[in-house]
């Protein structure tokens, strides 16, 4: 397995990291949890060393399942995970909303290092960007974390350009992590340039357009109020697919491998996090990185993505309001 640096911090992990909020939460019927642990070990026997989880999966269950997963190995591998829902550490309870007020991510960062079984957590994120609370104010609690030797690195998640620059002022940001895709570009624009100025690791989920890019989804899939998947953008968007696998065949590979490639080659320090309940899926997956696309590969889907008018909204209009703050 390939390796890849995150920020300025020394954190290596994996080219390819895990994403495991689907294993229990959110994304249809979850697998026994027996079978989700042998699927982790799997993923740490072929190499995979970052693991992504939050407090908000479940809540608390996703922290909990991986925990006791990686037990045995913890010392082979970077587990992170994020706060900022507001969320009771204690009993779970969904309060609505957000909270990063500082004295709330202490008590998320205590509960979540029991749930994960281990004393550090690797990289620390906050899943939205609270408007309540000053950056500065959020980036001083997990720098004191830092400093008490109960978190190793700082991470914030959907954030906007801006926030980036002023959390990173007052604690360095290891890595920013947001939907980035074949399908979903938006932050090539303003983020991909900022994180390469101050030297910011990127950790794209979705990376696969929720299966989309797999090619396994068509016209008569159903699914949830999400616009991208409404039956006339999904219509309109197979075009993308047609393209992907059309790059898969000539290059003997498969459709997510492709665009788990095409991710890789972006830049060096963009490590995708795709997640699977099957093992097949995720060696699948992890045959993406000895995939090269050439420079003329790039410049072909490029050119062929112009071409595409991609239709719908990635998030319903509630989630995408917490996003780019």
């Amino acid at each position: 397995m390939q390796k890849r640096r995150l920020g300025k911090g020394g954190l290596e992990v994996s080219a390819l990291g895990f994403g495991c909020m689907g294993l229990n939460y959110l994304y249809g019927q979850p697998n026994e949890r027996s079978e989700s642990i042998s699927l982790i070990r799997a993923a740490v026997d072929r190499g995979v060393t970052l693991f992504d989880t939050a407090e908000a999966y479940g809540p608390f269950t996703n922290e909990e399942l991986l925990g006791d997963a990686l037990a045995p190995v913890r010392g082979q591998v970077v587990i992170a995970t994020k706060f900022g829902f507001d969320i009771d550490p204690k009993t779970g309870e969904r309060r609505g909303g957000l909270n990063s007020r500082p004295e709330h991510i202490k008590a998320v960062a205590e509960a979540a290092l029991k749930r994960l079984r281990t004393d550090v957590i690797d990289l620390f994120y906050q899943h939205r960007v609270d408007p309540a609370v000053p950056i500065e104010d959020v980036a001083g609690a997990v720098k004191e974390l830092i400093a008490a030797g109960k978190v190793k690195h700082f991470g914030l998640s959907e954030p906007g350009v801006e926030t980036i620059h002023r959390a990173h002022a007052v604690q360095p940001v290891t890595a920013v992590q947001s939907e980035y895709s074949l399908w979903y570009r938006g932050p090539e624009a303003e983020v991909l340039p900022a994180l390469e100025k101050l030297g910011i690791g990127f950790v794209p989920f979705s990376p696969l357009g929720a299966g989309f890019l797999t090619g396994k989804i068509d016209t008569n899939t159903t699914f949830s109020n999400v616009p991208r998947f409404a039956a006339d953008a999904r219509e309109a968007n197979m075009a993308l697919v047609d393209l992907v696998k059309a790059v898969a065949a000539r290059k003997k590979a498969t459709p997510a491998q492709i665009a788990l490639a095409w991710l890789l080659a972006q830049r060096p320090w963009i490590v995708p996090i795709p997640g699977t309940k099957k093992l097949n899926r995720l060696e699948e997956n992890l045959g993406a990185v000895g995939i090269e696309l050439t420079a003329d590969d790039l410049k072909e889907i490029g050119a062929a993505l112009a071409k595409i008018k991609l239709q719908g909204d990635r998030l319903p209009d509630a989630a995408l309001s917490m996003t780019g703050r």
